[in-house]
């Protein structure tokens, strides 16, 4: 993938996290796609040491595996602001 694609998947999955998790978060538009693309590489991380593969491009499997690490990265980023 370009690094113009993982921008894009990152702003989509991104966005479907917040969408999934709604409330004030600190952060805009940078943050979300930074969201998004850490999510992408945290949850192909994580679906790699499960056994369920890693990211590999646009497909649902990489995309539900994507919004969960970015779940999981905007739950870590709403505690840490908040404490």
């Amino acid at each position: 993938m370009s690094v113009l694609s993982w921008i894009f998947f990152g702003l989509i999955v991104g966005i479907v996290a917040k969408l999934l998790m709604p409330g004030k978060d600190p952060g805009g538009f940078i943050i979300t796609i930074l969201l998004g693309i850490g999510g992408a590489f945290l949850g192909g991380f994580i679906g790699t040491q499960l056994g369920f593969g890693g990211f590999t491009g646009w497909n649902l499997k990489s995309f539900v595996l994507a919004v969960g690490g970015s779940i999981l990265i905007l739950i870590l980023y709403r505690w840490i602001k908040n404490s």
